[in-house]
This record gives C-alpha cells, structure tokens and sequence, in this order.
C-alpha cells in the first residue's frame, strides 16, 4: 500500500503534558494502516498544531491529551484551524472522562478516544474523521 493512500495525520501533544509514549504508539499504529504521519513532539501550542498542519496539508490532527485540559486545549486547536481558514478535523485521545466527550463534540472535536481503545478504533476514527470532510 502506498505510504499516502489513506491521508495525511498530524499528530501532537499540546499543553505541558510529557508523557508521549502513547503518542508515538498510535503513530507507529496509524503508519502502520497506510498512513503518511507528521508528529510534532512534546509540548506544542494550540498556535503550533495548527498552523503545523495547515502548512502540511492534513487531512485531519490527532491530539494526544493526559494532562486533564482537555476541554481547554482541543477546543482551542480547532478554533485556530477554523480561524486559519481551514476545517481538518480533530480527533483526540488519551484520558477524556466520559461526562467531557459531547462537550469536545458540540466544541467541534470530530472523534474522541478514551483509554482501552485498540488499534481498530483508533484507525477507524481517523477513517471517520478523514470520511466527514467529503
């Protein structure tokens, strides 16, 4: 399968969170599945995410969050995509409590992973996420 067939992912950590151990599992998982993956390391702004996968032209942002800001720092990632003219989606993962998932839904997030998801759902949500642009 060629490397680009299934779209292009950004993936990040955004805030102060240093754990990116998951991050760079889901990135060898989304690889992997045929997709051409961009990882901007550790402690990335909601500015930085943005404006990272604008210039390469994603087809949609992977945040990884353990930090419990969540509800602060997704919505902001999507706003600044919004504000820079552009509609990739944003899907999110790591430690989401349950009650937190349809407020980062009504907030513009397209998918949420939460602990325990497996390799299928984390490709099928960035099918998903990848699907709603069209």
């Amino acid at each position: 399968m060629n490397v680009a067939s299934r779209g292009r992912v950004l993936v990040a950590k955004v805030g102060l969170d240093g754990h990116d151990r998951g991050v760079k599992v889901v990135a060898r998982i989304l690889r992997d599945a045929g997709y051409e993956v961009i990882y901007t390391g550790l402690f990335q702004t909601p500015d930085s995410v943005a404006a990272s996968a604008v210039d390469e032209d994603v087809d949609v942002i992977g945040l990884s969050l353990l930090s419990g800001a969540h509800l602060t720092l997704a919505p902001a990632v999507v706003d600044k995509v919004r504000e820079a003219g552009s509609e990739i989606p944003v899907v999110v993962g790591g430690i989401v409590p349950e009650q937190d998932i349809a407020e980062l839904h009504a907030a513009g997030v397209a998918g949420v992973l939460t602990p325990g998801a497996t390799a299928k759902d984390v490709v099928a949500a960035i099918d998903r996420a990848i699907g709603s642009r069209t």
